[in-house]
């Protein structure tokens, strides 16, 4: 079993910056390939990015790409969503998840390739 908290949403003002982290436990050492997903209010659970188990891969989704980082570090059992220029559409919960099930060098956009979820921080974006 494993436990993800996120933490560091809030509220930013368009053309800033916010990092979020995500805090994982359960096992000795997580090495799971590892996503960030967005739900906006009255919208579908979205892919933001993810990252392999070692860092070697990394995937974006368009809408995010050049804008957002995903990080991670190993030895601290966290994964980090780096967000810069963000946008009044950047708004939503962000959710951090982890896919046990890849082997190493593979990323995965797909919620069902995510077993484990955490309960979500608020990014609020204004204009």
């Amino acid at each position: 079993q494993v436990q993800l908290v996120e933490s560091g949403g809030g509220l930013v003002q368009a053309g800033g910056s916010l990092r979020l982290s995500c805090a994982a436990s359960g096992r000795t050492s997580i090495r799971d390939a590892m996503g960030w997903f967005r739900q906006a209010p009255g919208k579908e659970r979205a892919f933001v990015a993810a990252i392999s188990r070692y860092a070697s891969n990394t995937r974006y989704a368009d809408s995010v790409k050049g804008r957002f980082t995903i990080s991670r570090d190993n030895a601290k059992n966290t994964v980090s969503l780096q967000m810069n220029s963000v946008k009044p559409e950047d708004t939503a919960v962000y959710y951090c998840a982890a896919a046990p099930r890849l082997p190493d060098g593979l990323v995965a956009v797909t919620i069902t390739a995510y077993d484990y979820w955490g309960q979500g921080t608020q990014v609020t974006v204004s204009s």
